[in-house]
C-alpha cells in the first residue's frame, strides 16, 4: 500500500490511506501460504523448468530479499544507482498507472540491470473487493505494459495490502503469476525518518526474509545504503525472490510468505 508524498499524488492517497493500518497484518489472506524453505525443498534439482539459476544456495546461505512496491517513481533511478554500487539485486513490484506508463525507461533499466520486475496491479485497487473480471483487468494491464517495455511478462505479483482470496489466486494462476507477501516492513508510508525506517528493518531482519519497502517515499531510498551495509555485516546475502525460492519455481496462483524466526 502507498500514499503520496506531501503535495503529490493526493487523489490516490485519499483512497488508500484509510486502509493503511490493515496492510501489514498478513494474517487474514484466507489462503494457504508456502514458505521459501518449502519452495526450495519442493524444487528438487536446479534443472526444474522455470526455476531461477542459483547464484547462491539459500538452503545454506543466510538469504534475504529486498523488495520495493508501487514504483517506479522519481527516486527509483537513485535507488538503482545504490543497488548497482552495492551489487545488490532486488525485486520491484511495479504499479501500472502513472508509474510503469510514466517511467518506461526506468522499468527497462530495472530489467536490464538484472532486477526482478513484478506486478503490483494497475491502479492499486484491493483485489478482494473486486469481481473476477476486474481482478483480471488490474493484473493483465500491468502484465501487458511491462511486456511491451521489457519483452517479458512478470511471473510474480504482490496484491495490494497483501489481500488475496480464491478468486485472486485463480486469476493469478491463469495469468502465470505467483503471489508474494512479506515478513519485514518499515511502514515507510507513515514516516519520512530514514533512521527509523532503517531501525525497523534491522529489528525484524531474519533469514529467508522478504523486506517490503516503497521507492516512492522521501525517507526510504536514503535509508537503503545503511540497511544494505548493516545486513551484509550481519552475514546476509541479498537475493531476488526467485533466487530465494530456487531451485524451486514460484507456482502460478500460489501464495508465498516467509515465516519469521
Amino acid at each position: 500500500m502507498f500514499r503520496s508524498r506531501p503535495g503529490r499524488r493526493r487523489g490516490t492517497a485519499a483512497v488508500l490511506l484509510a486502509a493503511a493500518s490493515l496492510m501489514l497484518t498478513l494474517g487474514g489472506c484466507g489462503v494457504d501460504t508456502v514458505t521459501p524453505q518449502d519452495a526450495r525443498e519442493d524444487g528438487g534439482t536446479d534443472g526444474k523448468p522455470g526455476s531461477a539459476a542459483r547464484r547462491v544456495d539459500c538452503a545454506e546461505a543466510k538469504c534475504i530479499a529486498l523488495t520495493f512496491d508501487a514504483g517506479p517513481g522519481r527516486d527509483t533511478p537513485r535507488l538503482l544507482d545504490i543497488l548497482k554500487e552495492k551489487q545488490v539485486p532486488a525485486t520491484f513490484f511495479l504499479l501500472g498507472h502513472k508509474h510503469v506508463d510514466r517511467y518506461p525507461q526506468v522499468v527497462k533499466r530495472i530489467a536490464d540491470e538484472g532486477h526482478e520486475v513484478a506486478n503490483h496491479t494497475w491502479t492499486h485497487r484491493i483485489l478482494t473487493d473486486l469481481d473476477e473480471a476486474d481482478v483480471r483487468d488490474e493484473l493483465a494491464r500491468t502484465q501487458d505494459a511491462v511486456e511491451k517495455i521489457t519483452g517479458r511478462k512478470p511471473t510474480l505479483m504482490r496484491p495490494p495490502q497483501g489481500r488475496t482470496d480464491d478468486t485472486v489466486s485463480e486469476v493469478s494462476r491463469e495469468l502465470g503469476l505467483a503471489q508474494i507477501l512479506w515478513s519485514i516492513t518499515a511502514k515507510d508510508y507513515s514516516t519520512t525518518d530514514s533512521a527509523l525506517i532503517r531501525q525497523r528493518v534491522l529489528e525484524q531482519a531474519h533469514g529467508d526474509g522478504i523486506i517490503l519497502l516503497h521507492d516512492i517515499y522521501d525517507g526510504t531510498v536514503p535509508a537503503v545504503p545503511s540497511i544494505i551495509d548493516e545486513l551484509k555485516r550481519r552475514g546476509y546475502t541479498f537475493v531476488t525472490v526467485p533466487e530465494l525460492l530456487a531451485p524451486g519455481a514460484a507456482e502460478p496462483g500460489a501464495v508465498y510468505r516467509p515465516e519469521k524466526d
